[in-house]
């Protein structure tokens, strides 16, 4: 068949099974999507299924609508009917047809972060929540991780029950779910647990659902929480027709719900499940697939599986040891302006991190060096100020009783309307149990409102009325635009001076998007309304799906946003004990592993080159702090890498002592290949339990900044300016400076700050 053309024995066995579960172990590169893609096609195409039958779910939006795609090629034709989406688009789908039998209309709204933690905050003024003690959002998150874990209010109270965090969160947990009811929303989670609580309360609704597809295919199946992961036994359990594709090597999800036991429970609860591993990377070389090996081995209790490549030779992984945050950076940017005067393209390039905070050092060297770039996982664009404020007029016209997006829109413009007039208007529509905008249609009769917020009340109530009337079956853009001219917007824009200017250019964008969804959306089994099928799909819109910069400058994201990408070139940077892997998961049961499933994941990203950089001081939390290289560095083969410095990274290379830092090494490029790495040589720092200790700071003398550390005429050494004499010192605490005369004349006179500039005694760092 033209859909199995091309494909390895293995992947063809996957791709050819019908009925029965099956679990594809599909390593990094091994082509999963290849096979998602081709199974669905032969489905369809060989075994007469009709798309419709068929419910396919992927984790980011992105990647459905590429399957979708490559599905239709396979064809020849568009599988019109076919169930492809991430798991919350597939169930708003599912809800939008059931949310009368849960107590919602179909018109509910989906709050989205921004909305769940203002709800929230809400709830605790108005139930005496000091939200100093109890941050917001800490306590959306003890309520999200709940939801994951399929947890009621009680069920999570009773897991910290002298925890007052847990408590306030129970307690705000079980006041939020009235709220959305009321409102007629739901947040990402209740996407997931609505309808498990629908297929449990009404049996009848199951077995259509049961009925409603005979095929079941999951991708990355390692990333389903269990929520997500007993939707797939209601829907399964029926015909046990499920396909799960994942990685248990490339599960890094763990901190928002994950749970890697899922890939073993398909195995048991569906019963003789077949197992396929799809083992020949198609995307690197075998240097970096050896690497990857190398540090994944070190993971207990795997499904054991080893990349192979048919792809002969390979560069050698560059380690690179720099002085500083700063330096890494423009050691990086100097590097990659190389690889593209040699041929590169900058879109054949990226930058991985660990942390989002790493990003600045890294943009402010790639515009010194004039590389264009992108960041992709910044800020979406659904987010921003101005968009939000027009998705939630759209909002109200679609769904009167979302009280959080009147909240909003009633702001916008300003019409004198203050916190203590909306407290006003909240407590009377509390004691009517009517939503925010139907108080607000009867704001004339609240007696405690002056005149003028009356008649601003009402206004903003008849024009959303207004609205509503006219948007009936309307295109989302034609809705948008006649919002954008009842509040002049681009005028109030306009009144912010340049920003506002490039805030309309937003607007504008937004109602191209609205314009361009419009044309290729035709879902003619949505029982939903254009508007409310639109802001549904922007409301599960996720930041891997969105970038700001140059789209065809080189990449910059984390470690987690590059899952399922790849590039010719990756920099992985930051690759120091207590950045990568971070300390805080060293805390966590099963911490390590996941951060080492991370760099896993990383590495596979490569395709031709992989360069890993370290800083042996890097500033955090406006703190320099000494670092080492990561233990992921020390489990690479020495005879795999190429080792490097920077002209800066002065001492950076030698063994540990234990107690000041690196000692020893030559300077000069480096060490070269083989036995001499530091990264086999040095002893691993550890604590007293046995385990890695974080970077370690600086002893009670040097920690004292008025401490006498430093005399007139020592010798001293500099992370980046190397070695040179102590001309003076002045000032205090934190205040103190030494002014020093380096050896280089290029560099000549310094005055520096003690605390920040990490001198070393010539004689400790020789």
């Amino acid at each position: 068949m033209d859909s199995l053309r091309g494909l390895n024995p293995a992947q063809r066995e996957a791709a050819e099974h019908v009925h029965g579960p099956i679990l594809v172990v599909a390593g990094a590169g091994s082509g999963k999507t290849r096979v998602l893609t081709a199974r669905i096609a032969h489905l369809i195409d060989a075994h007469g299924v009709p798309p419709q039958r068929i419910f396919a779910v992927t984790f980011t939006n992105k990647a459905a609508g590429e399957m979708k795609h490559r599905v239709g090629e396979l064809l020849s034709r568009d599988p019109g009917g076919l169930w492809i989406g991430t798991f919350h688009s597939l169930s708003a789908r599912l809800l939008r047809r059931e949310a009368d039998r849960l107590g919602f209309s179909r018109q509910f709204t989906i709050y989205d972060e921004d909305d769940r933690l203002s709800l929230i905050r809400r709830i605790m003024d108005e139930r005496d929540h000091p939200v100093k003690l109890f941050p917001p959002k800490l306590i959306q998150n003890l309520i999200s991780s709940a939801k994951n874990r399929m947890q009621t209010a009680a069920e999570l109270e009773a897991t910290g029950p002298q925890d007052a965090a847990v408590r306030v969160a129970a307690d705000v947990y079980v006041a939020m779910q009235r709220a959305l009811l009321t409102a007629n929303a739901m947040d990402f989670d209740d996407l997931m647990l609505h309808p498990l609580a629908l297929f449990r309360h009404h049996p009848d609704a199951l077995e259509r659902w049961r009925g409603r597809f005979d095929f079941l295919l999951v991708d990355e199946f390692q990333d389903t929480n269990r929520a997500q992961y007993e939707l797939v036994k209601f829907l399964g359990l029926g015909h046990r027709n499920v396909f799960g594709v994942g990685d248990e090597d490339q599960s890094i999800y763990g901190w928002r719900g994950a749970d890697l036991r899922n890939l073993r429970d398909l195995q048991s609860d569906f019963g003789d499940a077949r197992v396929v591993k799809l083992e020949e990377n198609y995307r690197s070389t075998r240097p970096i697939l050896d690497a990857a090996n190398a540090v994944i081995t070190n993971n207990a209790g795997r499904i054991v599986k080893t990349l192979r490549t048919h792809r002969p030779g390979g560069e050698s992984i560059i380690v690179v040891a720099a002085a500083d945050e700063r330096d890494e950076a423009e050691w990086i940017a100097r590097e990659l302006g190389r690889r593209v005067t040699d041929g590169a393209a900058h879109a054949e390039c990226a930058i991985l991190y660990r942390t989002n905070a790493q990003s600045r050092a890294l943009e402010e060297a790639m515009r010194r060096a004039g590389l264009p770039y992108q960041i992709v996982g910044a800020i979406s664009f659904y987010d921003r100020r101005e968009v939000k404020d027009v998705l939630a007029y759209l909002r109200l016209v679609v769904n009167p009783s979302d009280d959080e997006a009147f909240i909003r829109a009633v702001a916008v413009p300003r019409r004198g309307i203050g916190d203590m007039a909306l407290a006003m208007l909240a407590e009377q529509a509390r004691e009517w149990r009517v939503p925010l905008l139907a108080a607000a249609a009867r704001a004339d009769t609240i007696a405690t409102l002056r005149p003028n917020l009356k008649t601003a009340f009402t206004a903003f109530a008849e024009l959303i009325a207004g609205l509503r009337r006219r948007a009936g079956e309307s295109a989302p853009v034609v809705v948008m635009e006649e919002v954008v001219q009842a509040i002049q917007f681009e005028t109030v824009l306009a009144a912010e001076g340049s920003e506002g200017i490039e805030r309309w250019e937003n607007v504008r964008e937004l109602m191209a998007a609205a314009a361009e969804w419009s044309e290729i959306v035709t879902d003619e089994e949505d029982p939903g309304t254009p508007l409310q099928r639109f802001l549904a799909e922007a409301a599960l819109l996720s930041a891997v799906d969105t970038s700001k910069g140059k789209p065809d400058g080189v990449t910059l994201m984390t470690l987690h946003t590059a899952k399922g990408l790849e590039w010719p070139v990756v920099v992985i940077s930051g690759m120091e004990e207590g950045l990568f892997p971070s300390s805080r998961a060293l805390e966590l049961p099963e911490g390590l592993e996941e951060e080492r499933r991370l760099c896993y994941v990383g590495i596979t990203r490569a395709k031709d080159a992989l360069v890993l950089t370290w800083a042996r001081a890097r500033r955090r939390g406006g703190e320099l702090r000494p670092g080492i290289p990561s233990r992921f560095l020390r489990e690479l083969p020495p005879e795999l890498i190429d080792e490097r410095r920077t002209s800066f990274a002065v001492g950076a290379i030698g063994g540990w002592t234990g107690q000041r830092g690196w000692s020893g090494g030559r300077e000069g490029s480096g060490l070269g290949r083989g036995a001499g790495s530091p990264y086999r040589s040095m002893p691993p720092p550890r604590d007293g339990a046995g385990v890695f200790a974080p970077a370690p700071h600086l002893d009670a003398a040097m920690e004292n900044q008025d401490a006498p550390r430093l005399v007139k005429g020592e010798r001293v050494r500099h992370r980046r300016f190397g070695s040179g004499a102590v001309l003076g010192l002045s000032g205090v605490g934190k205040e103190l400076k030494v002014s020093v005369a380096f050896d280089d004349p290029e560099i000549g006179t310094k005055q520096l700050l003690v605390a920040f500039a990490g001198l070393e005694r010539e004689w400790e760092s020789a």
